[in-house]
């Protein structure tokens, strides 16, 4: 781990009372600052920030990418993340590079795993906790993304930021939404591939929906930020319903975080790597995103 840097302070009279008595050092001047010279006081470097927000975007999109291509407004997080990933001897320096790709996955998720983390805790997506642990003393964590605890809607389970998600959608379409999958449901649908193993994943029926109305369901959880889909019976062994997977979830699965990837570069998030054939919604944004402009 690195030192923080030394402080250096340089305090006479009436200041260095201050310091003794625990007092902020205007309060012992008349709210008076010092000015200059040896009255005045140096307070703690503040660390550099790191984006927790953008270095989730690179972490869905950068392993789906067939180059090195940075994501826009990310690389300078990825990098001082990567950094302290080589710092602790679990990334190459090498791999320094911006590029959230698939050996920084595998670091990340080492390092999880160095901190007692297993499963979906140590998938190499950065969760608040894991990601304040590693800038420790190093950085600060700002744009936090939390999932929140688990909660049911329609009789499946969900972490809040996904039903909160889910509200919404049906909020903008005025349609009540039949949940046929949630989250965190391991082996629950072979069909699924395990995107269902971890949290933002959800399954809808579509019994009694137009195609029309389909295509809004699926606009508005686009909206709000899932990559969202309708998927029809030709394209697998499935009945039709819309299939959704919350953008910049933590707690993805490895299947569903490739989804959101293939979402943001254009695809339709299946294995034939085909183009996305649902809605366009530009631009594309995160619930919090949404949020923020709501």
């Amino acid at each position: 781990m690195k030192a923080k840097r030394p402080v250096s302070m340089a305090v006479t009279g009436l200041a260095a009372a201050a310091v003794l008595v625990g007092l902020p050092m205007c309060a012992a001047a008349g709210n008076s600052a010092p000015t200059g010279g040896a009255g005045a006081a140096v307070g703690a470097a503040e660390l550099p920030k790191v984006n927790m927000a953008a270095v989730l975007k690179a972490a869905q999109i950068d392993p789906q990418r067939p180059d090195q291509t940075l994501t826009d407004g990310a690389a300078k997080h990825v990098r001082k993340v990567e950094r302290e990933l080589a710092e602790r001897g679990v990334l190459e320096q090498k791999y320094v590079d911006g590029h959230y790709g698939t050996a920084t996955l595998e670091a990340y998720s080492a390092f999880q795993r160095s901190l007692g983390y297993d499963g979906l805790a140590a998938n190499g997506i950065p969760g608040h906790r894991s990601l304040t642990a590693l800038g420790d003393r190093a950085f600060d964590v700002t744009h936090i993304v939390q999932p929140g605890k688990r909660v049911t809607y329609d009789g499946a389970t969900f972490n809040k930021r996904t039903k909160d998600m889910l509200l919404e959608s049906q909020r903008l379409t005025g349609v009540t939404f039949a949940v046929e999958q949630g989250s965190y449901n391991p082996g629950g649908d072979p069909t699924s591939a395990g995107t269902h193993d971890g949290g933002g994943a959800v399954d809808l029926y579509v019994d009694g929906m137009s195609p029309k109305k389909r295509t809004e369901v699926v606009r508005a959880m686009r909206k709000v930020g899932f990559a969202a889909w309708y998927r029809s019976p030709e394209q697998g062994d499935w009945g039709p319903h819309i299939h959704a997977v919350a953008l910049a979830d933590p707690d993805l699965s490895e299947p569903a975080r490739a989804q959101t990837g293939d979402y943001y570069l254009g695809k339709n998030g299946l294995a034939n790597d085909l183009p996305d054939d649902g809605p366009k919604v530009k631009p594309i944004r995160t619930w919090e995103g949404y949020q923020r402009t709501h």
